[in-house]
């Protein structure tokens, strides 16, 4: 798993690759969190797309990086494989985090509150 994080204007990019599963070095995750955090960043869009398997290591990390909607903030996470998607619909966080299509798709939602809204729901 590799985490990439990078801040352009008022969003926070995370692309990942790779399997999301147990066995992922703790403090990697941690450093990449406090990254994140450090970004202060109230946007935040999470590229799945290249993410080939996901368990309760990734869910969990998502989970805690979506502090930013806490705060008024929105996370989307764009692009998952069908059965990465069917993990986070399994699991229900799909009910609580939007997951968008691809990159484009979710830089709109996080920028337009109604497509927002839209993007929940599907």
């Amino acid at each position: 798993m590799v985490i990439q994080v990078k801040q352009e204007d008022e969003v926070c990019f995370l692309r990942c690759t790779g399997r999301f599963v147990a066995g992922i070095d703790p403090e990697y995750l941690r450093v990449k969190r406090d990254e994140i955090k450090q970004l202060n960043c109230k946007k935040v869009l999470a590229d799945f797309s290249q993410v080939s398997q996901v368990g309760s290591v990734g869910i969990g990390f998502i989970v805690r990086v979506t502090s930013p909607r806490n705060l008024g903030g929105r996370f989307i996470l764009v692009g998952p494989e069908p059965h990465v998607r069917e993990v986070f619909d399994v699991t229900h966080v799909s009910t609580v985090i939007p997951l968008g299509a691809d990159i484009s798709s979710g830089l709109a939602a996080l920028c337009d509150e109604n497509l927002a809204a839209e993007v929940r729901k599907k």
